[in-house]
C-alpha cells in the first residue's frame, strides 16, 4: 500500500532565529536507555553528536554512525525490528522515504514533556503532527577567494555568468588553471546541482498538481548547459567530486569558486581549521548566484533536524529525545556558533553564515517535500553524468532521467 502525506509549509524565520553516570544524569536527566544516532558527517553534526555522547553513563548507551552514506542506510536500518538507530538526522528531502514507509514516530508528547527550549519554527509538522525537530538551516551558495578574484581584476560574482567570466580571467591570466569546483559526483550530489540550477532558471520540477516530471524542456537544457560550461573550468576528474573531496582542495588553496554548503563554511575559516592562512583570510561566502536573467538564486533552502525511529521502545525514545535536547540546548552555541545557521534560541549570524543568510534574503525556494521528489532526484543524479562527459546530448540525458523517474513513480503508485 502506497502512503501519501500532505506536507505543510514550515516557516524558517532565520533572521529571528561528562563521562560518569552522575554527570550524565545531571546534564541529561536520563536514568536508562539506548541512544543511537545516524547522521551525515560534517562539523556541525559532529558537534551535535559529541554533545549527545555526554549523556552516556552506566545505564545509558550513546552510539553514533556519521557517514556520507546515511541516506542509503536509513530506510533499511529503521525498518529493522527493533530499529538499528533511535535517531535519524534528516533534512527536508531525506525525511520523505521515512515518512512514506511509516518508519518514524510523532514527537508531540515528547516535545510537550521535554521540548520547552524549542522554538516554533523548529517543529516540522506534517498532517498536524510534529514529525521532526529542525535545528539548523542550510543551502548551497557561492564561496569565492577575494584575493584571487581581485588579482584577476574581477568583482564579486552575482550570477553564474559572472562566475564563468571570472574563471576565464583566472585561467587566461595564469592565476589558476582550474578555478571552479562543484559537487558533480553522480548520484545525490549531481541531482542536487541540477535542481539548484533549474530553480535559478525558474523551472518547475513537476506539472501543477501532478506527480508528472516537468524537467525535459528548455529550462532543463539550459541548466545542463550551464553545468557543462562550469565543468570546463574544473579538474578533469570533476565527476568524482562531492563536498568531501572538494573541501581539502579549498583548504589547500586549489579552488577559487565553489557552490558549497553553508554548513561547511565555518570549518574553512576557523582559526584551528586545516585551511591555509591565506584561504582563511580570503574566503568569502555570499548568496547563491542568479542565472539566465532569473530573479531567484540558483539553489534551494534546506533544514536539518532529527526524527525518531518508530520501531523502538518507549524508554529508548524518551532517552534519545532527552539526549538530543541536551545536544541542542543553547550551550552548543558557545563553542560551535560558527559551524551552522542554527535554529536555536540565542543564535546570532556569524561570518560563516553570511552566504546562507544572503541566500535566504534573496528569497530562495525551500527544497520540495513532495513524496515523489526523491524519485526524481535519484533519476536525475543517475542519468546526467553522460552528458557532462560529452557522451550524449542534453535532450537525451533529460529523456533518460524522465523515463527513469516515470518507471519508478509508476512502480510506487504515484503515476499510472
Amino acid at each position: 500500500m502506497i502512503k501519501s502525506h500532505r506536507f505543510s509549509k514550515t516557516a524558517l524565520a532565520l533572521a529571528m532565529l561528562g563521562s560518569s553516570t552522575g554527570a550524565a544524569f545531571a546534564a541529561c536527566d536520563i536514568e536508562a536507555g539506548n541512544v543511537s544516532i545516524l547522521s551525515n558527517d560534517f562539523p556541525a553534526l559532529q558537534a551535535v553528536a559529541t554533545r549527545a555522547e555526554q549523556c552516556a553513563g552506566d545505564n545509558v548507551t550513546v552510539i553514533k554512525n556519521q557517514t556520507s552514506e546515511h541516506r542509503n542506510i536509513q530506510v533499511p536500518a529503521l525498518t529493522a525490528s527493533p530499529a538499528e538507530y533511535s535517531v535519524a538526522v534528516i533534512s527536508n528531502s531525506s525525511i520523505v522515504p521515512l515518512l512514506n514507509d511509516d518508519l518514524i514516530q510523532p514527537l508531540d508528547e515528547l516535545v510537550e514533556k521535554y521540548g520547552q527550549s524549542l522554538q516554533p519554527n523548529q517543529l516540522i509538522r506534517i498532517d498536524g503532527k510534529v514529525m521532526a525537530v529542525a535545528f539548523m538551516a542550510n543551502a548551497q551558495h557561492l564561496w569565492y577567494r577575494k584575493d584571487l578574484l581581485e588579482q584577476a581584476g574581477v568583482g564579486e560574482p552575482q550570477s553564474y555568468e559572472d562566475v564563468i567570466a571570472a574563471a576565464k580571467a583566472l585561467r587566461e591570466q595564469g592565476i589558476m588553471e582550474n578555478p571552479v569546483a562543484g559537487n558533480f559526483k553522480a548520484g545525490w550530489d549531481l541531482g542536487t546541482e541540477f535542481v539548484n540550477m533549474y530553480a535559478g532558471f525558474g523551472g518547475e520540477l513537476f506539472e501543477s498538481g501532478s506527480a508528472q516530471a516537468a524537467i525535459n524542456n528548455e529550462q532543463g537544457v539550459k541548466s545542463l548547459e550551464m553545468l557543462k560550461e562550469l565543468s570546463e573550468y574544473m579538474s578533469p576528474d570533476f565527476v568524482t567530486y562531492n563536498s568531501n573531496e572538494v573541501s581539502p582542495l579549498w583548504e589547500s588553496g586549489q579552488v577559487a569558486m565553489y557552490n558549497g554548503w553553508g554548513s561547511r563554511a565555518g570549518a574553512i575559516i576557523a582559526a584551528e581549521g586545516k585551511a591555509a592562512d591565506e584561504v582563511k583570510e580570503n574566503s568569502a561566502f555570499v548568496s547563491a548566484p542568479l542565472v539566465g536573467n532569473g530573479t531567484l538564486p540558483a539553489t534551494y533552502l534546506w533544514w536539518d533536524g532529527f526524527a525518531m525511529a518508530k520501531n523502538i521502545s518507549a524508554a529508548d525514545a524518551e532517552a534519545s529525545f532527552k539526549a538530543m535536547m541536551h545536544a541542542l540546548s543553547p550551550d552548543i552555541l558557545e563553542d560551535n556558533s560558527d559551524l551552522a545557521v542554527w535554529l536555536i534560541e540565542g543564535y546570532k549570524p556569524t561570518p560563516a553564515s553570511t552566504g546562507v543568510m544572503a541566500t535566504v534574503q534573496a528569497k530562495a525556494k525551500s527544497f520540495p517535500m513532495a513524496p515523489f521528489m526523491g524519485l526524481l532526484h535519484t533519476a536525475l543524479g543517475d542519468n546526467l553524468s553522460e552528458y557532462l562527459q560529452g557522451q550524449e546530448s542534453a535532450e537525451q540525458a533529460l529523456t533518460d532521467a524522465t523515463n527513469a523517474y516515470i518507471t519508478a513513480a509508476t512502480e510506487e503508485g504515484y503515476l499510472k
